[in-house]
């Protein structure tokens, strides 16, 4: 049995996203009186999608709670839907955009913080807040896939959705440059425009394979698990 049941890590989990994204948008940065505010910033989406998609795992734990032993089909056909909506946000959006923010982040802050963390950030941003939008995300999706078993769609469409979301937020990026005049980001400044197209098709390939990535990691633990709990049962 497990110490702590997987319904309350998940209660828990959100309550956390809830605490820092009010943290967040509590602070008085610059960069959020702009054209855009915070939703020009891939950490700020990526930290409201893991709210709403922990959000959707706990709605549906208790749809799950309260038509266990029902015989009503109106209900298990709304929790199929809420188990449908919650795997595919887990394939599409919380695994892989969560796992390409945190890579991203720390591979480019690890190289040079300037590129994406100007050091100027640290007079707002407390470094636990830092650590809750740009490390906390990758061990909360992992916990997640480890303790639940998510069915993926194809792997066609679920490449098709990952890389229409990337290509969006590329083309939404671009846009508020055009209205402002600057980057999101102080990396895009410092490269011509053709260096620019290759790093954005470069970071859409990323996130498509972060989705192969949970695609292939889903299918090992569960495969894994289920061979184990046979060998036991047997």
């Amino acid at each position: 049995m497990a110490l702590i049941p997987s319904q309350v890590l998940r209660v828990a989990i959100l309550l956390s996203y809830f605490s820092i994204l009010c943290n967040y948008k509590a602070i008085d940065m610059p960069a959020h009186q702009t054209y855009g505010g915070s939703w020009k910033f891939l950490t700020f989406i990526d930290l409201v999608i893991q709210a709403v998609f922990f959000g959707v795992c706990v709605l549906t734990d208790l749809s799950s709670l309260l038509t266990k032993g029902s015989d009503s089909r109106e209900q298990e056909r709304q929790l199929r839907k809420l188990i449908g909506l919650r795997d595919w946000m887990m394939a599409v959006l919380a695994f892989p955009v969560g796992v390409f923010v945190v890579t991203m982040f720390w591979g480019l802050y690890l190289y040079d913080r300037d590129l994406v963390y100007p050091r100027l950030l640290d007079n707002f941003i407390p470094q636990w807040l830092n650590h809750g939008m740009h490390t906390t995300v990758l061990p909360f999706i992992i916990i997640q896939m480890r303790t639940t078993h998510h069915q993926y769609p194809s792997r066609l469409c679920g490449l098709a959705a990952v890389c229409t979301f990337a290509v969006g937020y590329v083309l939404w990026v671009c846009w508020v440059h055009q209205v402002t005049g600057v980057w999101a980001y102080p990396l895009l400044e410092q490269v011509g425009s053709l260096s620019r197209g290759v790093f954005f098709c470069c970071l859409t390939s990323l996130i498509s394979c972060y989705y192969v990535l949970g695609d292939v990691l889903n299918t090992y633990i569960w495969d894994h698990t289920h061979t184990a709990a046979k060998v036991k049962g047997d």
